[in-house]
């Protein structure tokens, strides 16, 4: 027995921290080799099933929207329930069933029609049935997807207690993610588009078994947290609370507040914050809330001072989070759009080697990759010394940047959009279509250059922040927090598509024959009066966990927020 408590011992002493790190970098890789049929899914669409361009860019915005939609629920299960490590393994089998069915659409004739040949006025769209089969197949795929992504950097980030560590941790994370992004950009939609689709979704199946197999051996090394319940639950309770208690006098004295576990400790404790002061009655002990012994006898008629602090902390930076869905909105937008235009223009590289569109995304890719490896080692030092600056940017001040980038994007898109419709047409030589002038898909590189930058900025820098100020309770949601917002612009942009499409003759099937580079300045109005949305937000906002944000600058160690 004491050889396998001291056993026991020592494992424990192994769990999380750096030992459990490249399990954690192993599965987020194969994760993201995994998505590789996302990454191509508008193409597929328009080749395999017949599907015209705006309408697949539409349903690529709904899956895009719904895989980042599903991190929410899945946060909630795994914090109330679960927890992260089942939410994790259930969604990769969830994921698994739904890459083979995807498959066996692109392998068996009868899941879709037949393809169209170049030149045709006849192609036949999907029978219900094969539209049945190609969305039951990205259902599943979704939910995987999302079950897994954002649970995953929210279990690595809890292996780490120290917040230099956990910083650390996303910055290699959000490597980790870049890189194989540009692989699954490049190499398998190079495979889905040269020699099969089918060979490239089985490439997806490979890397998501292999990143499921890395995942469970690595759980020996794991740092596991135990469900507590659902926060909500003792949110929803301090409004039910505060509002029962709506006539109740606010007290400045600690005793009259309700403190749990801590009420003994009174030398320890402060009276609660005097920010929205009509939630602290939610923490007022009145007469028949507590029993003699001290426990509550009415759980939603009174709360602790902590929950009412937690549910401040939410509310206070709701709107710097809402701020942020109108910066993930024209990126979807461009996303799918300029698959569409890179499909109309020259993508020949030399005389044989003919890109892709989807990979033309790669550059976003590897400009995010580089401006986070490149920024806090070298070009923010530089930038120091010659402007004579002493500190670094606070998370606020570099999501701030990323605004600018995402703006700068819009502009530079709508000015070569223009440019490219006004090139005469030609003839397509490999399918006989006529096609906006020769210009070279290359042009669409700076405004992909542009968001990938602005997403360096932003997204990380929007973890680090809601995780190190969230309250403990909602450490898991803090993560969930980006890919809420990210799902909710990928469905807003589908409904300013939609608007458009509807309003005015912009967005045609074919867009040579519209004025896309008017939705794109439609994008610059929007992204200007955001960003000033955001500075008065951001102007308001005061950092709760000073002490962290604080003792990083100290140690040189903010790189991501």
């Amino acid at each position: 027995m004491e050889n396998s408590g001291e056993r026991e011992a020592l494992l424990d002493i192994k769990r999380g921290s750096w030992n459990a790190f490249p399990y954690f970098i192993g599965t987020v890789v194969g994760l993201q080799l995994a998505g590789g049929w996302l990454s191509n899914l508008i193409v597929y669409l328009i080749d395999e099933f017949n599907i015209n361009s705006i309408d697949a860019a539409q349903i690529s915005n709904v899956v895009c929207g719904t895989a980042t939609l599903i991190p929410v629920a899945a946060a909630v299960v795994a914090d109330s329930f679960l927890g992260c490590f089942s939410v994790i393994w259930i969604s990769f089998i969830i994921y698994l069933l739904g890459l083979i069915s995807l498959l066996l659409t692109s392998t068996l004739d009868n899941l879709r029609p037949i393809r169209c040949e170049n030149g045709s006025e006849s192609c036949v769209g999907p029978s219900s049935f094969q539209y049945a089969a190609v969305y039951v197949s990205l259902a599943l795929t979704t939910m995987g997807l999302g079950g897994t992504g954002y649970t995953i950097t929210t279990m690595g980030a809890s292996q780490f207690s120290n917040p230099k560590h956990q910083t650390r941790y996303f910055n290699w994370h959000y490597l980790a993610v870049y890189v194989s992004s540009l692989v699954t950009s490049t190499g398998i939609v190079y495979v889905e588009d040269n020699l099969s689709w089918a060979w490239g979704f089985g490439i997806c199946l490979v890397a998501n078994l292999v990143g499921l197999a890395i995942f469970l051996i690595g759980s020996r090394y794991y740092r596991f947290v135990k469900p507590r319940g659902s926060p909500f639950i003792g949110l929803a309770r301090v409004v039910v609370a505060s509002v029962r208690k709506r006539k109740t006098a606010i007290s400045s004295q600690i005793t009259d507040y309700y403190y749990g576990d801590d009420a003994n400790i009174n030398a320890m404790l402060e009276a609660p914050s005097t920010c929205l002061r009509s939630l602290n009655r939610a923490a007022l002990k009145t007469k028949g809330d507590m029993q003699e012994n001290g426990t509550i006898l009415k759980p939603w008629e009174i709360c602790t001072v902590q929950q009412v602090e937690d549910l401040k902390t939410l509310i206070q930076i709701l709107p710097l989070w809402s701020s942020a869905i109108l910066v993930a909105t024209p990126i979807g937008i461009q996303m799918s759009l300029s698959v569409l235009q890179a499909l109309t223009m020259d993508r020949h590289m030399g005389q044989s080697v003919r890109i892709p569109a989807a990979t033309m995304l790669v550059f976003t890719i590897i400009f995010t990759a580089l401006c986070l490896g490149l920024f806090d080692h070298i070009i923010w030092p530089v930038l120091k010394k010659v402007t004579r600056i002493d500190r670094d940017l606070t998370p606020l001040q570099r999501i701030g940047v990323g605004h600018v980038f995402n703006v700068a994007s819009m502009v530079v898109s709508a000015v070569v959009e223009s440019k490219r419709r006004g090139i005469g047409r030609f003839q397509d030589p490999e399918n006989g279509t006529n096609v906006i002038g020769r210009m070279s898909v290359f042009w669409l590189v700076p405004q992909l250059a542009l968001v990938g930058i602005a997403e360096a900025f932003h997204y990380p820098g929007q973890v680090s922040l809601y995780y190190q100020e969230f309250p403990t309770c909602l450490k898991g949601m803090a993560t969930a927090m980006i890919s809420l917002l990210i799902g909710m612009a990928f469905y807003l942009s589908g409904a300013v598509i939609e608007i458009v499409r509807s309003v005015t003759d912009w967005l045609p099937e074919d867009i040579n024959n519209g004025r896309l580079e008017n939705v794109y300045w439609v994008l610059v109005v929007l992204g200007v009066f955001n960003f000033g949305y955001y500075v008065l937000c951001s102007w308001m906002y005061k950092y709760k966990n000073n002490n962290v944000h604080d003792q990083m600058e100290e140690d040189g160690q903010i790189v991501l927020n």
